[in-house]
Formats: C-alpha cells, sequence, structure tokens
C-alpha cells in the first residue's frame, strides 16, 4: 500500500481562508488568557511567597507549565504568522502555495525545542521530554494549551481564593481574641488558674500556627469540588478556623457569666444569706417543735431534726472573700453551687419541720372533725342525748390531754361519729374492728 497525505486533500483557497482567519481568532483568544494569568493577583502572590508543602511542590510545576505555555504559544504565533505570509504573496495562491499552507495548517508544522519540554517540567502532560524537538499541528497545540493552562489556572486561583477567604478571618477571630483576653484578665481569667483562661492560651496557638500554615501552604486548606472541572472548581477548608471560632465563643460566654457575677455578687450574697437564714430559723422551729410533740403526743416516734450544716456556711464566707478580693472566676462557680446547695437546705428543713409536726396536725385534725360532728349533732337536736355526750366526752379527755395517744383518741372519736350517725339517720361510718351496740359493745 502507497504512502498517504497525513494532512489530507490540499486546502483550497476558501478553506484556507476560513482556517486562517478562525486560527486568528484562537490566537487572540489564547492571548488575551495568558496575560490574564500573567496578571492574575494569585500568580503574583505565588511568586513573592515562601511557599512549603503540597503548594510549592504544585507551584514548581505550574511555573513551569506556565512557561511551556509561552513557548508553545511563540511558536504557535511564528507558525500562523509564516500561513499569513505565504497566503499574502498572490490573490490568487497558487497550487505549490495551497500545498504549503495545507501542511501549515493541517500538518505537525509546529516544532518545540526538546529542551524547552524537559525544561517545563510536566511528565503528566508531555511524553518523550528527552526527545531533542517535539512536532504538533495546530489543532494539536492548541488542545495542549488549552490543558496546560486550565491546570495552571486551577492552581493559581484555588491559591488565590484560600489567601482571600481565609487569613482576612483569621485575622478577626485573632482581634476578637485579643479583646476576650483583655477582659479575661480584668476578670481574673488566666492561663493557670482558669480553664478559660488555658482555652484561650490554647486558641492563641492554634491561629499563630493555622496563619502561617494558610500563608505558606494555602492548596493545603482547599477542597476540590467533585464532579467539577472548571479551574478554581471547589471552596476553602475552614475546618480548623470554625472549629477554633466555636471554641471562642464558648470561652466568651464563659467570661459573660463571670462578668454578670461581677455586677449582681453583692445581691446574690445578700439573697443566699436570707435563704440559709430561713433555713436555720425553720430548723429551729421544728427542733422547738419536736420537743413539744414528745410532750404532748405519746407512743408515736418523732424524727430527729439536725443541725444547720457549717461547710454552707464556711462557703459562704468564702464567697464573701472572693468578693472582696475581686477573684470572680473563683466566685462564679461557688455562688452557683451555693444558690444550689441553699435551696436544697431550705427545702430539708421544710421537710423537717413538716415530718415533726405531722402528729400535731393529726391531733388538730381529729379535734377538728370531733367539733364538726358535735355541731352537726347540735343541728338535729340531740345535743343533750346523754349516749352522745358521753362518747363525745372521751375523745375530747384523750384529744385534750397530755401526752395524747393519737390511735386510742382516733377510735373514740370514730365511735363518736358512729353514734351519731345511727341517730340521725345518716349513712354509717366505717367501724374499726367489728359492729358495737350503743353501749360500745362488740357484737
Amino acid at each position: 500500500m502507497g504512502a498517504t497525505d497525513p494532512t489530507g486533500p490540499v486546502m483550497d483557497r476558501d478553506e484556507v481562508d476560513r482556517a486562517l482567519a478562525r486560527l486568528g481568532a484562537e490566537h487572540e483568544a489564547i492571548e488575551t488568557s495568558l496575560f490574564a494569568l500573567q496578571d492574575h493577583a494569585g500568580r503574583r502572590l505565588l511568586e513573592g511567597a515562601e511557599l512549603t508543602g503540597v503548594t510549592k511542590e504544585r507551584w514548581a510545576a505550574t511555573e513551569a507549565s506556565i512557561t511551556l505555555l509561552w513557548s508553545y504559544f511563540d511558536a504557535y504565533t511564528a507558525t500562523l504568522r509564516t500561513a499569513r505570509e505565504i497566503r499574502a504573496r498572490r490573490r490568487w495562491s497558487s497550487r505549490e502555495d495551497l500545498v504549503e499552507l495545507t501542511e501549515l495548517l493541517r500538518g505537525e508544522s509546529v516544532t518545540v525545542p526538546g529542551g524547552t519540554v524537559a525544561t517545563a517540567n510536566a511528565p503528566t502532560l508531555l511524553s518523550g521530554t528527552n526527545r531533542l524537538s517535539e512536532r504538533f499541528s495546530l489543532a494539536a497545540l492548541v488542545d495542549r494549551m488549552n490543558e496546560l493552562y486550565a491546570r495552571s489556572l486551577d492552581m493559581v486561583v484555588a491559591a488565590d481564593a484560600v489567601w482571600s477567604a481565609l487569613p482576612a478571618r483569621i485575622d478577626l477571630l485573632a482581634a476578637e481574641l485579643q479583646r476576650t483576653r483583655k477582659l479575661a484578665h480584668s476578670v481574673g481569667v488566666r492561663p493557670g488558674e482558669h480553664p478559660a483562661g488555658d482555652d484561650l492560651e490554647g486558641i492563641t496557638r492554634t491561629l499563630t500556627g493555622l496563619r502561617e500554615q494558610v500563608v505558606s501552604d494555602p492548596l493545603a486548606f482547599w477542597v476540590p469540588a467533585e464532579g467539577s472541572s472548571a479551574p478554581g472548581g471547589g471552596r476553602p477548608d475552614t475546618t480548623v478556623y470554625d472549629r477554633e471560632a466555636r471554641a471562642l465563643e464558648d470561652v466568651r460566654r464563659e467570661i459573660d457569666a463571670v462578668l454578670t457575677v461581677r455586677q449582681d455578687a453583692e445581691q446574690r450574697l445578700v439573697k443566699l444569706r436570707d435563704v440559709l437564714s430561713r433555713a436555720d430559723r425553720t430548723l429551729a422551729e421544728a427542733r422547738t417543735a419536736r420537743i413539744e410533740v414528745l410532750a404532748k403526743i405519746a407512743a408515736t416516734e418523732v424524727p430527729v431534726v439536725s443541725g444547720p450544716p457549717t461547710a454552707l456556711q464556711e462557703q459562704l464566707a468564702a464567697a464573701a472573700e472572693y468578693r472582696r478580693q475581686a477573684q470572680w472566676h473563683r466566685l462564679s462557680p461557688l455562688l452557683e453551687s451555693l444558690e444550689e446547695k441553699a435551696e436544697d437546705e431550705l427545702l430539708r428543713a421544710r421537710e423537717s419541720l413538716t415530718a415533726v409536726t405531722a402528729p400535731l396536725a393529726v391531733r388538730a385534725e381529729l379535734r377538728g372533725r370531733l367539733d364538726a360532728y358535735k355541731a352537726k349533732v347540735a343541728r338535729h337536736g340531740l345535743a343533750e342525748d346523754p349516749f352522745l355526750v358521753e362518747r363525745y366526752d372521751a375523745a375530747r379527755r384523750m384529744l385534750w390531754s397530755a401526752p395524747c395517744d393519737l390511735r386510742v383518741a382516733e377510735q373514740a372519736v370514730l365511735r363518736y361519729q358512729r353514734a351519731a350517725a345511727e341517730l340521725i339517720g345518716a349513712p354509717r361510718v366505717p367501724e374499726q374492728g367489728g359492729p358495737e351496740d350503743r353501749r360500745g359493745e362488740q357484737v
């Protein structure tokens, strides 16, 4: 089989003119893009920065790619210029001119020196970098330039996006951190003395290191967008920044709480003293009531009343001392603990008083029930009934004598209630221990 012409059929004049117009437009667009890349703020920052890590590696490759781009563009420009000169020789190009133009416009007519390719150090894009030269068609060269340009622009845009977003935000957070540190020191929140002070030191160290890393290795904080092929598709990674911002906000809330303590300390201490005083008075009342119960109520167990807790009084004195010395960071948690314990102590004192006075409450309830039935009997005209008078007097003697046996007194009241109910025709009162006749004899 004979050799074939890789350029295909010879182009006619119209095809040549259309190809030159298209290539001229492409040349202009490529030139505009290259100058835009050259003037990009991110590229200028990368050139002047002391880079580290992945950014340093990728910028070295990107710089080589940009150098190679300009070499390709120069070769492209030279070939296009040659083609235009050939076409300009005659108004009606000869066949020899058309053959030469076809070779230039469609064939592998662009030669790039091998040294340039090797210096560019872009092994992922190029093959055979050890050759003395490489040849491309204009179309293949445009594709190669587009690929190199997209990769270079992606790297530059990503670095610039991180630098535009994170350092400024870190600086703002650092300024807020300094204000918070001053406020913390004013209320005694210092490293080694308060957990919030240690947290502030940790946030300071983290932000300082984060800013240094972002400035020297911005690509370490870049998250590419999944499935996106557009240059610069992605977002800055703000995970560390966001975490420290939340930590600072937590510290600020804690310091605000300490500031509130400074403003309200005296009022809260007065309230605490009042609550503990009420608890002490209630316990004293319970102790007095216990003595009364033991004297007036027989055959019952009365709980022992404990004394006021000395630990709370000691803590209250410590709180007052913290306030005097303006140790607000120590006063804040102590006040919160004391307020909770003081309320618990007042509740305990009230429960103790209730438990101690329960027998007296039972006696009072029985007295009230007995008098209520006496009034009911009187309304029915039975106040002088000897049997009811006898039952009433027996119950009353038990309830108004000391010591009072509540169990026996309750039985006496029930007997009076049942007798009264039978006489006035009311429903029977539930019996205790079996039915009785009017004289109290068991049936």
